[in-house]
């Protein structure tokens, strides 16, 4: 029992928004988020609500914390791994998602 507290606490601490709250992947098939050329997210059609812009807030912050830990690992710059990141994600983009292009363009994925 005191291991499926734990569990639930920890999910809990990972997952801090409530069930009603938007998703990541809810956000991008809606069009209203998409992956940057700098490894992070940002809303493709400004304004955001106050429920999206947490979300890519929390989600950044995230990433910025990993990024870090993968360019102190491996002993490289921030940028560097920011920019690889970025290139990652949007490669997985899936058809229908958006990401910006290098010159600050959103581009819906084809395939």
């Amino acid at each position: 029992m005191l291991k499926t507290l734990l569990k639930t606490v920890l999910l809990l601490l990972i997952f801090p928004l409530s069930a009603s709250a938007l998703t990541l992947d809810q956000a991008k098939a809606s069009g209203l988020v998409g992956e940057t050329p700098t490894g992070y997210l940002a809303v493709v059609h400004p304004p955001a609500g106050k429920d999206l812009k947490a979300l890519v807030n929390e989600i950044n912050k995230k990433r910025k914390e990993k990024y870090r830990q993968i360019a102190k690992k491996n002993g490289t710059d921030l940028k560097v791994v920011e920019k690889l990141a970025a290139e990652k994600a949007i490669k997985k983009t899936k058809p229908g998602h958006y990401y910006m292009t290098p010159d600050g363009k959103w581009v819906k994925k084809k395939r």
